[in-house]
């Protein structure tokens, strides 16, 4: 398997909305948000629920797991790299990097699992990786 490095990724600029979610992810612990109104997750944070406009109030942790939706692989960068629309196992989908793998065997509908990867001076950003 040809493994590619992982690219440098600058620290995310936390807004009041995904506050928690990096002060999480600080401790490697991935967390979505939870309506408390209809009780589903979302991606990406925020205050109002996407699905019916409740209050998100509660975060939730999650599993980690997910299947890729999309992907494209970014050839033409310096360093290539791939990003991925990844279904979560809770529900959400998310918009990511794939890492750790070869990119010429990804493929949609193939399950992944979470990976933190560390940036250039803030907290560790959710990544992730083919399951084997």
């Amino acid at each position: 398997m040809s493994e590619h490095p992982t690219r440098a990724i600058p620290a995310p600029t936390p807004s009041p909305e995904s506050q928690a979610f990096w002060e999480a992810a600080r401790h490697e612990k991935f967390v979505l948000p939870r309506c408390s109104a209809c009780g589903k997750t979302h991606w990406y944070p925020r205050a109002v629920c996407p699905h019916c406009f409740g209050d998100c109030d509660a975060w939730v942790e999650a599993s980690g797991t997910g299947t890729i939706y999309s992907y494209s692989v970014m050839r033409r960068a310096p360093q290539p790299y791939a990003i991925a629309y990844v279904t979560l196992a809770e529900g959400p989908t998310m918009l990511t990097n794939l890492v750790g793998c070869d990119f010429d065997a990804l493929r949609i509908g193939q399950s992944v699992r979470l990976q933190w990867v560390a940036t250039e001076g803030g907290p560790p950003v959710p990544c992730f990786t083919p399951v084997e």
